[in-house]
């Protein structure tokens, strides 16, 4: 029994050997290392959604799809790099713009004009998705040169992406994180065995 006893009292001094809060001084620089390293995921995601922007500017399809390939694929490999849903606005513009002159050219200018005429004052970029839905309603009130069902805008779906992030990633980030993780069950555990040890020798000193 007294060799158990001097046990129980060795674990405990070799638990007391590194104090708790040496621990949880490691583990706030962890933590911070872990944000750090979270943070430049988040700024890597960032840069590649504006090339894709920047791409989708010049009208390069093959430019575009580049980006977005190196998105999702930077996206799909790293911890909180979520993109959120973004569109392609100024590829959806260029596609609408071509049915918009298309409908110009099949209808007269006078049309053109009175349709220009009501949907000018209330959009500022002409080449935008809803202005050109409005110009295309327009001509079907106007005659019967354009018919709205067979005249159809690009699906902005088609358009529209999103990439997520894993929940976890064997990164900088990841790894940190498990670190943090583990910092954090050492020295619950090692707040808990302390606390049952200390239970066990009380009892035992009860007991004899």
């Amino acid at each position: 029994m007294m060799a158990d006893t001097r046990q129980m009292r060795k674990t405990i001094h070799d638990l007391q050997r590194v104090k708790t809060w040496q621990l949880v001084l490691v583990l706030i620089l962890m933590l911070f290392v872990a944000a750090t390293f979270l943070r430049i995921n988040n700024v890597g995601m960032v840069q590649r959604l504006d090339a894709v922007a920047a791409a989708d500017k010049t009208g390069n399809t093959d430019q575009t799809r580049s980006r977005l390939y190196d998105l999702q694929r930077y996206t799909i490999a790293h911890m909180n790099a979520n993109t959120g849903t973004f569109e392609l606005t100024e590829q959806y513009n260029r596609d609408a713009q071509k049915v918009y002159e298309a409908i110009r050219a099949a209808t007269s200018q006078s049309a053109n004009a009175r349709a220009e005429a009501v949907c000018h004052p209330q959009f500022s970029n002409w080449s935008g998705g809803a202005y050109m839905r409005c110009f295309l309603d327009e001509m079907a009130k106007i005659g019967p040169g354009v018919d709205p069902t067979k005249v159809k805008l690009p699906d902005p779906a088609l358009y529209r992406y999103a990439f997520s992030s894993p929940l976890w990633s064997f990164d900088f980030a990841g790894i940190s994180v498990l670190v943090c993780i583990a910092l954090m069950l050492v020295i619950a555990a090692r707040g808990v065995g302390l606390l049952v040890l200390k239970v066990l020798i009380k009892r035992h000193y009860r007991e004899a």
